[in-house]
């Protein structure tokens, strides 16, 4: 974690519950805490990877945190011009000033690209809804970013379903890039890929962020994928972060049991290398209705009674490494070195 620079972006106790409602009025009778007080800083330049399995509200973190879903409670700032803004409770105004600087590449490269518009169109939709009005300027623009993504300048007339998935994801991604921004939230955006493509995509956003400055907010559950492209890891469950480190500190020495059962589910390229496989008991928990004291425990295998009763807190057990674990510092977990 940077000490020294200030936070391009800082979430602080983060909160989106969704109501469950029932009868013919639609009563609320209880919340799914889809995201339930996470708190982080991303600085600009780096990439912090959020990753967790199904359901532990990474994907919601991305959507709150540009207000494309409104927060239960908590703050989001991000700084403009040396000045910090509060996302989570800005003004319609002054979110659309906001967003050209916060962007977001979508997990499903085709659901999230309208069939019926050009490449001309769809990423320079950003640009006229931004008073770009002047179409040549437009299109010489949007050219622009279709070389940058490695796709050819001539392709802009032609309509999504003519691209195979890796070239419809490099199509959001200009589109993500054509308002210049300092920050992109990245929601599984080669899940979708096969594994050949997937290296594709991600070695043009580290190029990207190389040559841009770009801040990536990086959603996945694939640890290899993370580990290839992350600077700090964020591993979430149930709503709530349980462990934040370095990449390399986290994958060699992770600290909370959560963290090492990931671990031990990603293959090793090597068929001489025996590997001991964490297998956790049970299904996640239901953010409806969350366990008492730490919510992992029900599934932990290093359980004791007080982890039943008493909620943990997230806290720095090492430089940079924080954990939302009771026995942090007396477990001797299993990492996965290089």
């Amino acid at each position: 974690m940077n000490s020294v620079s200030k936070p391009l972006l800082r979430v602080q106790n983060l909160k989106k519950y969704f109501p469950i409602t029932r009868g013919f009025f639609n009563q609320v009778v209880g919340h799914v805490k889809a995201v339930d007080g996470v708190s982080f800083e991303l600085f600009e330049g780096e990439c912090l990877g959020l990753v967790g399995e199904s359901g532990s509200g990474k994907t919601t973190v991305g959507r709150t945190i540009l207000r494309a879903l409104a927060p239960t409670d908590g703050d989001v700032w991000f700084r403009v011009n040396g000045n910090e803004v509060d996302v989570s409770g800005a003004s319609a105004k002054t979110l659309k000033g906001l967003r050209k600087h916060m962007q977001m590449i979508f997990q499903d490269p085709y659901a999230s690209l309208n069939p019926r518009m050009t490449l001309l169109d769809i990423v320079g939709e950003p640009l006229l809804v931004n008073g770009m009005t002047d179409r040549k300027e437009r299109e010489e623009r949007v050219q622009a970013l279709l070389t940058q993504v490695g796709l050819k300048p001539h392709m802009l007339r032609r309509y999504p379903h003519a691209f195979s998935g890796g070239q419809r994801q490099r199509i959001g991604i200009a589109r993500a890039l054509a308002l210049y921004p300092k920050m992109i939230v990245a929601d599984e955006p080669v899940s979708a890929l096969d594994v050949s493509v997937q290296a594709q995509v991600l070695n043009l956003l580290q190029e990207l962020q190389e040559q841009l400055g770009l801040t990536y907010l990086f959603v996945a559950h694939d640890l290899s994928v993370v580990r290839h492209i992350s600077d700090r890891v964020a591993v979430m469950y149930v709503g709530k972060i349980v462990e934040l480190a370095g990449v390399d500190q986290l994958f060699e020495t992770p600290r909370h049991p959560y963290t090492e059962a990931l671990l031990s589910a990603v293959p090793v390229p090597d068929p001489k290398r025996k590997k001991k496989r964490v297998a956790l008991s049970g299904e996640v928990a239901d953010p409806a209705r969350p366990p008492s004291g730490c919510a992992f425990h029900p599934r932990c295998p290093y359980v004791e009674d007080r982890c039943k009763e008493e909620v943990p807190e997230l806290r720095e057990v090492a430089p940079g490494q924080f954990v939302r674990c009771h026995l942090a510092e007396d477990l001797d977990l299993v990492g996965m070195p290089d």
